[in-house]
C-alpha cells in the first residue's frame, strides 16, 4: 500500500513536470496557421514605424507614448547599418544610436517591436542605409553573392544580434520578430542571396520568426520571398486596394498570417516637387478594414521625424535623379514636431472600436511645444575656399569613395598658367556642381537636370575649382549599386582630358576651425555664415530658410540638414533637445553665395510651398 502511494506521487509529478514542460514549450511569439499568437493566444499587431536614429534621444519616450496613445500595441523600426558602422569594423551604439534603449524604452511603455536590420532597408535614407565605405572596393556589389559584401553583412548582423540578443521574443523579450532583407523582389531575383541573408540572420543569433516585406504583386512576391518564412506585403490605398492587396497575398500563399509590413499612411517629398499628403480618412479607411478581418498593419510612417545631416536618399528613373528633402515629415499621423494630426485622430477612433473587452487607449501626452525665435542676422563670414584641408593630388578627379570619402562635399581644383576657353564637359555630376573661377562661381551644374557641362573663358592664371556636394545616393531600384558620387567620368576642356588635379575632400563634420570675420566677404561663392540667436521659450521651431537660396544648417554643433529654395521644404526643424535656454551658435554654408548678411527666424510651424 505504501508503495502504491508512492507510484501515484511520482505518476503525479510525471504529469506535472510533463505539464510545465507543455506550457513552456509555447513560444512567447509564434505565426500558428493563418494567426499569429502571444504567449499562446491570438495577437493581432497594431504596428507604427518609427527610426530611433530620426529622433532625437530626448523625444523617444514620448513618441512611443504617443503611438501607444492612438491605440498602437507594437512599434517597429529599421536598423540604419551605415549610421551604426560607419567606418569598416568600428560600430557605433551610443546615445541616439543606442537601439538596445530605444527598444528597452518602446517594452517599458507597454509596446513590443518589430526588428528590421536589413542590411538593406530603403527608408528615403542615403543609399539604402548602406554604409559609404563599400563603395571604396573596385567592384563590389551590395545585395549580392559578393563574397567580399557577404563578410561585411556578416560581421554587421553579429554586432547588431549582440545588442538586443536579450530583448528578443525567444527570450521572452520585446522583439516580436526580425525581417530578412527588404523589399528585395522590387530590385533582383537572386534566391542564394535571400537564403545567404537567411543564413546569416540565424548563425547571429536571431532564433526567433523571421518574415520578408514585399509589395502584393506576384512577381515581387515570387522574387522576395522565402519557403517558411512569413510573407507580408507593401501597400497604399482605401479599403478597397487594402482587399486587393490581401486577395494577392491569399492567392500566392495561402492559410498564413496576413500582415501589412508597410501600409503607407503618407508619403515623402522630393526637392523641386510637391509636399505630400494622404487623406485621413483613407488611412482610417483602411485600418479600419484590416482590423475587421483580423488582419495585423503597420503604419509607415507613424512618426517620420527627420532624416538630419547628410543621411537623405534619392530615387532615380535612370535618366532623372530625384533627391529626398531632409524633413521626413512623411505626412504621418505624428508630425516631425512630435505633434497629432488629424489622421492620428481618425486612426485612433478606428482602432478604439476594435478593441478587446477591457483593453482601453491610453490617454494623449502633452506634447514638446513649438515656439517662435525673433529673426536675427548672422554677422560673420569665411568663403569656403578659404577653408580647405591639405590637397590631394590626383591625376585624374575621381568620385569622393576613391579618395576614403563618404559623405558631403568634395572640391577639385585645376590650376592653368596660360588662358583657357571652351566647353567644360566634367562628364557626370554627382550631384550639384559648383564651377568657380578664382573663387567667384561661374555656373552651376544640376544632376536633376543632367547637366554635366558649361561654356568658361578664364584668363591667364585663373584656378578652376569645382566644388560637387552629394545630395544622397540613390536608395531604391537597380541603380542603387552603382552610386558613387563627385565626379564619376573624365572631365575634359575643350575636348581635351583634364588632368593633375588637386582634391580637397570636405565631409564637414567638425567645423570648429573655421576662422570667421566680421562682414560679407569680398568675391561671390559658397560661404560659411555664423551667428547667436537667444532661445527664451522651452521647445522645438522651425527655421525659416525663405530668404536664402541653397545650403546647409548647423545649430550648436548639430547638422540640421539641407534647405533649397527650389522647395517643397523651406523651413528646418530644430528640435528642442538641441537648443540651448540663452545663447545659441548657428552655422550657415550658403552655397549661392548671399550678397549681404543671411537672416533667420525660427517659427512655431514649418514652411512647405514651391516658389
Amino acid at each position: 500500500m505504501h508503495n502504491y502511494r508512492g507510484v501515484k506521487r511520482l505518476a503525479a509529478l510525471a504529469l506535472m513536470v510533463t505539464a510545465l514542460g507543455a506550457q513552456a514549450a509555447v513560444p512567447h511569439f509564434a505565426a500558428v496557421g493563418e494567426r499569429f499568437e502571444l504567449d499562446g493566444k491570438p495577437y493581432v499587431i497594431r504596428s507604427g514605424e518609427l527610426h530611433y536614429a530620426r529622433i532625437p534621444r530626448a523625444f523617444w519616450r514620448e513618441r512611443l507614448q504617443q503611438v501607444r496613445a492612438m491605440g498602437l500595441n507594437t512599434v517597429t523600426t529599421y536598423v540604419f547599418w551605415n549610421m551604426h558602422e560607419m567606418e569598416p569594423g568600428r560600430f557605433d551604439f551610443s546615445g541616439n544610436l543606442d537601439l538596445a534603449a530605444f527598444i528597452r524604452a518602446a517594452r517599458d511603455e507597454g509596446l513590443q517591436v518589430i526588428l528590421r536590420p536589413g542590411p538593406y532597408v530603403c527608408a528615403e535614407l542615403d543609399f539604402g542605409g548602406f554604409p559609404a565605405w563599400l563603395l571604396r572596393t573596385p567592384g563590389l556589389r551590395v545585395r549580392s553573392m559578393d563574397p567580399r559584401f557577404l563578410s561585411a553583412t556578416q560581421r554587421y548582423f553579429k554586432r547588431v544580434a549582440q545588442e538586443v540578443a536579450p530583448l528578443l521574443s525567444s527570450r521572452g523579450g520585446p522583439i516580436l520578430m526580425v525581417q530578412v532583407e527588404n523589399e528585395y523582389g522590387s530590385y533582383g531575383d537572386d534566391r542564394d542571396y535571400m537564403a545567404a541573408m537567411h543564413r546569416q540572420l540565424r548563425e547571429a543569433g536571431f532564433d526567433l520568426p523571421l518574415f520578408t516585406s514585399d509589395g502584393p504583386d506576384p512577381t515581387l512576391l515570387d522574387r522576395g520571398t522565402l519557403p517558411g518564412v512569413t510573407a507580408v506585403v507593401n501597400f497604399n490605398g482605401g479599403a478597397d486596394a487594402t482587399q486587393e492587396a490581401f486577395a494577392q497575398l491569399a492567392a500566392f500563399r495561402p492559410k498564413v498570417p496576413r500582415m501589412s509590413g508597410e501600409y503607407w499612411a503618407g508619403w515623402f517629398d522630393h526637392w523641386g516637387e510637391r509636399h505630400h499628403k494622404v487623406d485621413p480618412a483613407m488611412a482610417a479607411q483602411a485600418v479600419d478594414w484590416m482590423l475587421g478581418q483580423g488582419i495585423s498593419f503597420n503604419l509607415y510612417m507613424a512618426h517620420g521625424g527627420t532624416s538630419f545631416g547628410w543621411m537623405p536618399g534619392a530615387n532615380t528613373t535612370g535618366t532623372t535623379y530625384q533627391p529626398d528633402t531632409t524633413s521626413y515629415d512623411y505626412d504621418a499621423a505624428i508630425d516631425e514636431a512630435g505633434r497629432p494630426t488629424p489622421k492620428f485622430h481618425a486612426i485612433r477612433a478606428v482602432i478604439a472600436r476594435h478593441l478587446a473587452p477591457g483593453e482601453r487607449l491610453p490617454d494623449l501626452p502633452a506634447a514638446t511645444p513649438t515656439v517662435a525665435v525673433p529673426r536675427f542676422t548672422l554677422q560673420e563670414s569665411v568663403p569656403l575656399v578659404e577653408t580647405l584641408p591639405a590637397p590631394l593630388p590626383s591625376r585624374l578627379a575621381r568620385h569622393m569613395e576613391a579618395y576614403g570619402q563618404g559623405y558631403g562635399f568634395i572640391l577639385y581644383r585645376k590650376r592653368f598658367s596660360g588662358a583657357a576657353a571652351g566647353k567644360l564637359d566634367l562628364g557626370a555630376v554627382r550631384d550639384y556642381a559648383h564651377v568657380l573661377a578664382d573663387g567667384t562661381t561661374i555656373a552651376t551644374l544640376d544632376r536633376r537636370r543632367n547637366e554635366n557641362a558649361t561654356e568658361i573663358k578664364l584668363k591667364e592664371g585663373s584656378t578652376l575649382d569645382v566644388l560637387v556636394e552629394n545630395m544622397g545616393r540613390v536608395n531604391f531600384g537597380p541603380h542603387l549599386a552603382d552610386e558613387r558620387k563627385g565626379l564619376t567620368r573624365q572631365a575634359s576642356l575643350a575636348g581635351k582630358p583634364l588632368l593633375d588635379w588637386d582634391v580637397y575632400t570636405l565631409p564637414l563634420a567638425d567645423l570648429s576651425g573655421l576662422r570667421f570675420k566680421p562682414g560679407a566677404p569680398a568675391r561671390s561663392g559658397p560661404t560659411f555664415w555664423r551667428g547667436r540667436f537667444q532661445a527664451s521659450g522651452q521647445g522645438s521651431t522651425f527655421l525659416d530658410m525663405r530668404g536664402l537660396g541653397k545650403g546647409h544648417v548647423w545649430v550648436n554643433g548639430h547638422h540640421l540638414g539641407r534647405y533649397w529654395r527650389i522647395g517643397p521644404q523651406q523651413s528646418l526643424f530644430l528640435p528642442a533637445p538641441w537648443l540651448r535656454a540663452g545663447d545659441n551658435e548657428i552655422i550657415i554654408l550658403d552655397l549661392d553665395g548671399a550678397a549681404e548678411a543671411p537672416s533667420v527666424q525660427g517659427l512655431p510651424d514649418p514652411v512647405f510651398s514651391t516658389p
